[in-house]
């Protein structure tokens, strides 16, 4: 069973699974000829990954496609993290449904992209940061996690403080800690210390499932 190894050096390999002949070949075009990536494995559906998977080295990072005939990319969402536990899987869609965002993030997702607010230099972009350990969400997808975890005015005091809530939003934006740092006008050594607090405060051990937490929202 193929496992993917850790990040050590360009190009990444990147799989894409998209059924749209038309984004795939824009996809590939744009993301295989950079110098960052190449591409094993690029197909138009789950049952041809499984097939690619048995006979191509594990891709480091999965674009897969939320809407796909036969089995669909949420639901193969749980197996391929299973199968490839340090594979990092962006979705992709059309729609920022909140529910499938929620189901994504719970299952494994490390981003959640919207095809058409989204520029190919942005999918590299949100490629990269997610192999620099930040999170690629598009920006209405962040909106609709923060909405939906953030507590009403007249509940219970908040679980988190202003300054980790800024934070935590600046995470789901996909930013890394030194990045939120320089957005906030704090130290490196300040930012992971909130970050340490919400990992305490929501009972998780790494970034996905910080996502994942705080897109429950139960907080």
């Amino acid at each position: 069973m193929p496992t993917s190894p850790p990040v050590t050096a360009y190009p990444i390999a990147l799989a894409i699974v998209e059924d749209d002949a038309r984004v795939r070949g824009l996809l590939q075009e744009y993301l295989c000829y950079q110098p960052e990536f190449n591409c094993p494995i690029v197909v138009d559906s789950v049952e041809a990954l499984w097939q690619e998977l048995e006979l191509s080295i594990a891709p480091r990072v999965i674009l897969l496609d939320v809407s796909l005939p036969g089995q669909t990319g949420i639901e193969a969402l749980p197996e391929l993290k299973k199968r490839l536990p340090n594979t990092d899987i962006i979705l992709q869609t059309m729609h920022d449904d909140p529910t499938r965002i929620f189901q994504a993030l719970r299952a494994g997702a490390t981003g959640y992209i919207i095809k058409n607010a989204t520029s190919l230099p942005q999918y590299k972009q949100a490629i990269l940061d997610v192999l620099n350990g930040g999170a690629a969400l598009s920006p209405s997808v962040a909106r609709k996690a923060l909405n939906h975890f953030q507590p009403a005015p007249s509940q219970q005091p908040k679980l988190l403080s202003e300054r980790e809530q800024e934070v935590l939003k600046h995470l789901m934006d996909g930013l890394s800690e030194k990045q939120v740092a320089a957005e906030l006008g704090l130290s490196p050594d300040t930012v992971h210390t909130y970050v340490k607090r919400l990992y305490e405060k929501l009972q998780v051990r790494s970034r996905s499932e910080l996502l994942s937490r705080a897109a429950k929202g139960d907080l």
